[in-house]
């Protein structure tokens, strides 16, 4: 770096003295700072960025309609200068954070102000100005979110929506390697530890210093609240223990997910089931995910409905869904956490060998727990509590070594992953080599002969994993298509895909004795249909 760049008088230290100035108007209008912190945030950047004197230029720099475009001049004048090493996602995204954690409110003022909203105006107004400061504050990267493939697949349970998730930027094979050299993380523990607030983050662990928590309690504990990076759906919150404690269902988690639709009935929340396989990506540090999204689950009919005569005014409804699932519904929230505590301790001890469920299994003479739930908790617009138990099973066979109720092989080409909260719910998170993966799949079918030619003659093309699949629909659909055509057949194709695994990942199956088996469960807890 020469004297000229650190005066700023190159004409890219100008951009950079321009974009810092934006920057600082954007925060003042959308009310991350206010006027009094003006000159402060701006002389932390122009220190960061090594500058003497701001932006002295004729004319005003255009207003911004989100940070990223100045974001974006600024990391790359950061690595001119030496402020990371590399110019790639994963040390642009260190600067990023930095920079836009200059440009907020500190965590006390950003608490205080949604109490104060929450008393004023409601619960509504508090989220919804939280959510805009993530969004503004660039801690939920819209940039990317908004790169993510999305369409929706009609299905006998309704539309099931898909996407193919661009949104979280990928590793280079170095940052990869350096991160293996790396000792485990002390500090913080995990990603959903309250000490990322406000972290500088590495190259294996996100730079969180834009990120805000809000405190809450649930039964009587501290927990925290709030939003993904990269949410998957409209207003994706985290709801987290504050303690680093690890996942375990028990009434309790009922209870936790009751009293948060309490405060904040606007929102449905869930909870990960708490063993491998069937659960989620973490495992380590107890978490729900919630949100302000109606899920294909939630409209789904109830096939058949029963009562329980301990469990008065509340209703076991058999839900019409891929996976094997029992809604209670009632306005008695107390009732109804007792009736679900008994579902859930039910079936942890239940088992069925003619549908292929068994509770337990011994290894090394000791007894491994194989049944739980996916709980999903939300109210009805008349204000009722509807609570939505999906039954887990996380054995595994010589024939299933990945699971016997998880994505089939043949699956794989498509998702291996577990089915977790959200997909369980109706929404598909593929990974998101299948953007290219399916564009070229659907050329094939609009007939590029010699790519599909390739494919079948090459062991290692990387359309190879599909091959088969490939095969299968050049033969139904021919590959003489429009572009258009091929590109909403594979669409179809692969949402069709989607609700067979998750019928894979359902315990009972969707046959006469798969259903009867179901009852069977039922009819176990003591519940009787409703005339």
């Amino acid at each position: 770096m020469n004297t000229n760049e650190a005066n700023g008088t190159t004409e890219l230290g100008q951009k950079a003295l321009a974009a810092i100035e934006q920057l600082v108007r954007f925060a003042l209008e959308r009310r991350l700072i206010e006027p009094l912190d003006e000159d402060y945030s701006r002389n932390l950047l122009l220190s960061l960025f090594r500058f003497d004197e701001p932006y002295l230029g004729d004319e005003a720099p255009e207003p911004l309609e989100g940070p990223q475009p100045a974001l974006d001049v600024l990391i790359d004048y950061g690595y001119r200068i030496g402020l990371i090493p590399e110019n790639t996602d994963t040390y642009r995204d260190l600067l990023d954070a930095q920079i836009m954690g200059g440009l907020m409110p500190r965590p006390s003022e950003v608490t205080r102000e949604f109490g104060e909203l929450k008393e004023a105006k409601g619960i509504e107004a508090a989220t919804d100005r939280f959510y805009q400061l993530s969004v503004d504050a660039n801690y939920i990267r819209m940039d990317r979110v908004n790169k993510n493939v999305y369409w929706q697949h009609e299905s006998e349970f309704g539309d099931i929506e898909i996407t193919i998730n661009l949104s979280k930027p990928e590793k280079s094979p170095k940052e990869i390697a350096m991160a293996k050299l790396l000792p485990p993380p002390v500090y913080p523990k995990c990603q959903l530890c309250r000490e990322n607030v406000g972290y500088a983050g590495r190259v294996n662990h996100p730079a969180r210093q834009n990120l805000r928590i809000i405190p809450l309690k649930l039964n009587g504990e501290p927990w925290f609240f709030q939003y993904s990076p990269y949410v998957y759906y409209n207003e994706h919150c985290i709801v987290f223990h504050r303690d680093h404690v690890p996942m375990k269902l028990t009434k309790d988690t009922f209870r936790r997910l009751l009293a948060f639709v309490d405060e904040y009935p606007h929102y449905f929340i869930g909870s990960n089931a708490d063993l491998p396989i069937v659960g989620g990506s973490i495992l380590t540090h107890d978490h729900f995910q919630g949100g302000r999204h109606t899920f294909p689950i939630q409209n789904a009919p109830k096939e058949a409905v029963f009562a329980h005569p301990e469990y008065d005014g509340v209703t076991v409804g058999i839900v019409k869904w891929p996976m094997s699932v029992l809604r209670l519904t009632g306005k008695d929230s107390d009732v109804l956490l007792e009736l679900a505590d008994k579902v859930y301790e039910s079936w942890k001890r239940y088992s069925d060998p003619a549908a292929d469920i068994l509770a337990f299994s011994e290894e090394n003479g000791n007894k491994v727990p194989h049944n739980t739930v996916t709980p999903i908790v939300r109210r009805t617009p008349d204000g009722e509590y509807e609570m939505d138990l999906v039954l887990r099973n996380n054995r595994t066979s010589e024939q299933y070594p990945a699971g016997i109720f998880h994505p089939h092989q043949e699956m794989h080409h498509i998702k291996k992953e577990n089915i977790g909260l959200i997909e369980v719910m109706g929404l598909a998170i593929l990974p998101g080599r299948l953007k290219e993966e399916l564009d070229l799949t659907a050329e094939i079918l609009a007939g590029d002969r010699g790519l599909y030619e390739a494919v079948m003659e090459q062991e290692d093309h990387p359309l190879n994993l599909h091959k088969h699949w490939i095969g299968q629909l050049a033969a139904k659909y021919g590959t003489n298509r429009t572009k258009e055509e091929a590109w909403k057949l594979v669409q179809s194709e692969v949402g069709g895909i989607f609700v067979e695994i998750l019928g894979h990942a359902g315990v009972y199956k969707r046959t006469e004795t798969g259903m009867e088996a179901f009852r069977r469960f039922v009819a176990h807890l003591g519940c009787a249909p409703v005339q």
